[in-house]
């Protein structure tokens, strides 16, 4: 009877051993979210998993063996209560297919009104307020300089939210 298991996969192999696991027609199910997030100094929305380094298989341990998946590239093991692998609910699979989360935002991703603190440059150190995005690779800051506040555009790799 085919049941669905949770695998917890190698750090950055996750769609390698679903390939391998779907080539032994095992279902596979990695739940996926975009976000967005500052990625080389550009804002940009990336495809990431919800769970990372985890996918949920369904197979009949009868026909393919837990072995057989256990073994597979890119598989680092089975999650387990006990000595048995934990079996997933169906419902829960249902919800997780049907109720995927929208507009999700990096914690680390500044917006309007967020304090940052300048780490490269002339005002390194300087603690500034993020005002708004200034093409692909910059953002403009707001800065509090000798009591007056001045707006200015700086490279998304020179702040971090604080």
């Amino acid at each position: 009877m085919e049941s669905w298991y949770l695998l917890y996969c190698k750090r950055g192999q996750l769609l390698r051993a679903q390939e391998h696991l779907e080539r032994q027609e095992v279902n596979c199910l990695t739940p996926m979210i975009k976000i967005e997030k500052i990625v080389r100094g550009k804002r940009t929305a990336v495809d990431e998993p919800l769970f990372p380094n985890y996918m949920f298989v369904q197979f009949d341990p009868e026909k393919v063996h837990t072995t057989t998946v256990h073994s597979t590239r890119g598989v680092s093991h089975f999650v387990r209560f006990g000595s048995l692998p934990a079996t997933v609910p169906g419902d829960v699979i249902e919800q997780l297919i049907s109720h995927t989360p929208e507009n999700v935002i990096d914690p680390d991703t500044p917006y309007a009104g967020d304090r940052v603190v300048i780490t490269e440059g002339a005002f390194e150190g300087l603690e500034a307020i993020f005002s708004e995005p200034d093409g692909e690779a910059r953002s403009m800051l707001l800065l509090n300089l000798l009591n007056k506040q001045v707006m200015q555009s700086v490279r998304n790799t020179d702040f971090k939210k604080t």
